[in-house]
Formats: C-alpha cells, structure tokens, sequence
C-alpha cells in the first residue's frame, strides 16, 4: 500500500466518548464529520449538525436571557433619562429593536442553512484560516465581558451573603488583587457554577435559558407591582430627566432619540454578530424568524415597560430615581425581597453570560485548532482568561473601558457588514459546506493561502475609520478640545456600512467568493431549511452509530 501523498489530508480519526473532541452537548457522533475532513478544520463540535431541534420558543427563550440582565435594565432604564417624552423614548426603542430583529435575521439563516456556528460561515468569506481572524475578534470581546458580567453577578450575591450569613461583612475588608475576601467567595462560586451548566452541553443550556427567561420576568413583574403599590399610581412621573433640565428642541429631540437607537442596536451587536452559533440549532429558519419575533421586538418593548414603571416608582417611594435593579432590592430591604430579587438577578445574569460570552468564544477558540480544541476547552480558556483580566479593577472606569474594549468593539459593525456583503451579494447565498472543511490549496475557499485578500482589505478600510471615530472624539473631548463624543453611539452602524461598502466593491473589481454557478451537489443555496441541504447524499459518517438525518419542512 503506497503512502498518501504530503498534501493530502489525514482523515479524521473515529470519535470515541472519551475523545476531547466530542460534540457540543450532543451524543458522540451528533456532528457530521465526514472522512473528508480535515482534523485541523474541523470537529464534532463544528461540523454540519445532523439534526437541528430547536423551535422558536427556545429562539425567543434565548433573547429573554439576553434581555433580562442588569446591564439591558440599567441600559433601558438610562434611556428614559434622555430628556425626552417617555414615548419618544419607547418609539426609538422599538425602532432599534426592529433594526436588531432585522440584521439577526440576516445573520442567522447561513448558520441555520448549513447547520455550522458563526467562526466556519466565515471561512466562506474570509478564507479556511482568515476564518480565524474575526473569530479571535469576537473571542477577545466575549473573555472581557464574560468577566464583567460575572463580577456584576457576584455583587448580586454579595448582598444576599450580607444579609443572611452573619460574620460575613467582615469579609469585606481583606482584599486580594483588588477584590474582598467575600467578593472572591461570590465569583468563586458563580464561576463554577456557570462553567457546571456549560459543560454539560447545548441542551441543558437550552433547557435552562427556557426556565430563566420566564422566572425572570415574574419577578420583575413583582417588583414593579409592590413598588407601584407603595408609591400609588398617580405620584408616578414618567418624565425621569433630570429636574429643571432645559426641554430639547425638535431637532434637539430627534438626536437625542436617533442616540437612543444607537445605544440599543450596540448594546446587542455582541450577540447579533455571532447568533448563527444559536441559529444554526433552529429546526427551520422560519423557527428562527418567529423566535426573533417574540424575542426582540415584543419581549423588549414588554421589558422596557417593565424596567421604567420600575424606576419611576422608586422616584416617590425612595426619594431618588434608581436605575439599577440591585440597588432597588436593596432599598426595599426586607429578607424576602433580597433573598428573591438577588437570586434571580444572579440568575438573569448568569443567563446573559452563557449565551452571550461563553458559548461564542467556545466555538471562536475552537475554531482556531479544532483538533486541539474542543468547544468545551474552548469555553474554559474564556472562563480561565476572564479571572486574569480581573475586571472588578477595571470596569467602574469608563475611561478603560473606552480604550480597551472600545478598540475591539469598534470591529463589530465591519465584521457584520463584510459577512452580510460575503454571504448576500458574493456568494449569492450558495456555499458548499463541505469545502469549508478542506486545507487543500484547490479548495473553493483557499483564496490565497487561506485568506481572502478582500475580506482582509476591507476589514483594514472600514475597522481604522471606525476606530478612529470610537477613540478619538472622546479624547479631543477629555482634552477640552472640542466634543463629538456623541458620534461614538453611531460606530456600529458606520463600520457595519463601510464593511459591506468596501467588501461588495472590492469582490465587484477582483472576485474571489464562489458562487457555484449551475452547480446543485451539495450546495447550501438558502432554500432548504438547515443541514439537511447536504445531508441526502452525503457518505456514511465516521461515527456510524448515529445515521445522517436529512430534517425536512
């Protein structure tokens, strides 16, 4: 038997239970690694799904987590403090909500077609190994806030410990690394627990993102019912500017609202960019879009009522306006109130960080070196990163947070306009899925040497310009220069233009996607619903105790 030649691909090798790479909360098997595949593209965790069951209740279940968190409360709550009418405010959030809706929609249907998360689509645009660059991107951005959102977490935590564990305010003053004693217990213990519930898997993520949602807005729903009580009904201003401010003039207020849906859209545009790691779960696309629906626009609008009547009340029962729910549960201090308002803050939070920073990140790094890292590892590097960034030091100082995750965040419009341009306009909606799995320089996406010089050409021209607007305004402004500062709540919408700008001239003056014209074998064309496009003559798979289902409409 004569040897393969060096440039041939080593067949990925059978997968056994104890295999590091094994599929992300699936049965062994559950991804469709082909012999064909190369082990340093690919893993069970990455590969094709065979089969694709969530419905759109679980969709609008993951947008509830995501929404339902004291970062999306302080968010909507601070946006009724614009100094325009309260249903200024609600009309542009409801216009930002709708502009989210329609861009994860766009977003998710190659991921949901092709039945791969967000890191592989992008090997189709940016080439087998540029693929690496976005996802290192988003990867980095998820780490940050991973940290942040689990400090937060265990302020929440805290307050219940102070409250019903005697002896442990004293706690508080031996600090290590800049956190207490009682504040390292707290995220000690949230970091285990989150790193438990994501270790277990897709499925029991999806099954407590289905209960967390809803436990949430009961409580919220509490809390504002006993605050409305105390203050009664009439000696409720929904006006929360700030007294004696000055009213804004019509075109004063319509900057002020177009601000508003600057900040919605780029509060979520972490979790847009890479929702095809969601999406490609989703038994149909219309599943997808009907849990977008319920999810963003009418979940939000629901949440945003919520959250103002809220902090209206806490106006004439505490004297001050609260936009923060913990700070409100403290207030009321009584022990059922803490006790149930600090668990299900714990709760919504730790919600928000699976979905929205652990599971990206998982399959960004797994991406990276499939046969070494599983989308489990994937996650730990996330969870071990976060502890090292210690974000308690940093994260009450905006300026830092302006410097550090500005700069990254700033790539996330460019990012989503070029996959937007690649997957729509380049390659037409069509891609062959299995070539997304090759190192083979004749591969349809090896582009030059595994990058595609577009892709990367335009990420420099639409990411400086927008780095440039995310940095620099506020510098000239702390610098008593002049203040455009304001042009920092647009970033998202610039880059996002520039990147699908750039990327559509660009493949206009040298294409490089392919779009497999006349071609119909094993080609994803945005017509068939999920994996199922390439499954009906795909061979026997390596693991061969689970057969390829083909999931129809």
């Amino acid at each position: 038997m004569t040897p393969p030649e060096e440039s041939a691909p080593v067949a990925a090798p059978p997968t056994k239970p104890q295999d590091i790479v094994e599929a992300a909360g699936h049965p062994v098997g559950s991804g469709n690694m082909k012999p064909e595949y190369d082990p340093r593209l690919a893993n069970e965790d990455l590969a094709p799904l065979r089969k694709q069951k969530w419905n759109w209740y679980n969709i609008f279940a993951f947008w509830m987590s995501d929404v339902h968190s004291v970062g999306g409360y302080v968010t909507a709550g601070s946006l009724f403090a614009l100094g325009i009418a309260a249903w200024q405010v609600l009309v542009a959030l409801v216009v930002g909500i709708v502009i989210v809706q329609v861009f994860v929609n766009l977003v998710a249907k190659p991921s949901q077609k092709t039945g791969v998360p967000y890191p592989v689509v992008n090997r189709a645009i940016f080439g087998i190994r540029g693929a690496n660059i976005p996802a290192i991107i988003r990867g980095l951005i998820a780490i940050a806030w991973y940290g942040v959102q689990t400090f937060l977490a265990a302020e929440s935590l805290n307050i219940i410990f102070l409250k019903f564990v005697p002896g442990s305010e004293a706690l508080l003053e031996p600090s290590f690394l800049g956190l207490s004693a009682l504040g390292w217990i707290s995220y000690s213990i949230l970091w285990v627990a989150q790193v438990a519930l994501f270790w277990n898997g897709m499925e029991v993520i999806r099954r407590f993102i289905d209960w967390a949602g809803p436990a949430v807005y009961v409580v919220m729903i509490l809390l504002a019912g006993y605050l409305v009580t105390q203050a009664g009904w009439e000696n409720i201003d929904f006006n929360l500017s700030e007294p004696g401010s000055e009213p804004a003039t019509f075109w004063g207020t319509i900057g002020l609202m177009a601000m508003a849906i600057g900040i919605v859209v780029s509060y979520f545009s972490g979790p847009m960019l890479n929702f095809g790691d969601f999406a490609r779960y989703g038994k149909s696309f219309s599943q997808v879009k009907r849990g977008n629906f319920w999810g963003l626009p009418v979940n939000f609008l629901f949440f945003s009522l919520l959250t103002v009547i809220t902090a209206a009340a806490t106006v004439p029962v505490f004297g001050e306006l609260i936009v923060d729910p913990i700070h409100t549960v403290q207030a009321i201090d009584t022990p059922f109130a803490i006790l149930l308002g600090g668990l299900t803050f714990v709760t919504a939070t730790v919600g928000i960080n699976i979905v929205a920073n652990f599971i990206s990140p998982a399959f960004d790094f797994s991406n990276v070196a499939p046969h070494r890292i599983s989308w489990r590892m994937g996650g730990m590097i996330a969870a071990v990163g976060s502890v090292f960034l210690m974000p308690w030091n940093w994260y009450s100082n905006s300026t830092a947070i302006h410097y550090s995750l500005g700069l990254l965040a700033a790539l996330i419009g460019p990012l989503f306009g070029l996959l937007i341009a690649g997957y729509y306009v380049a390659a037409q909606q069509r891609i062959k899925t299995d070539e997304m799995f090759t190192m083979s320089d004749k591969g349809a996406y090896w582009y030059r040497k595994g990058y595609n010089p577009n892709a990367i050409k335009t990420l420099l021209w639409a990411g400086i310009p927008t780095i440039i607007l995310a940095i620099f305004p506020k510098m000239f402004a702390d610098m008593g220069l002049f203040d455009i500062s304001w042009i920092g709540n647009f970033t998202w919408f610039i880059g996002c233009g520039l990147g699908y700008g750039f990327f559509v001239l660009f493949e206009k003056l040298d294409p490089r996607v392919p779009t497999f014209a006349g071609e119909t074998e094993a080609i994803s064309d945005g017509t068939l619903d999920g994996a199922a496009a390439t499954a009906a003559s795909e061979p026997a798979a390596v693991s061969a105790e689970i057969p390829v289902v083909a999931d129809r409409p």
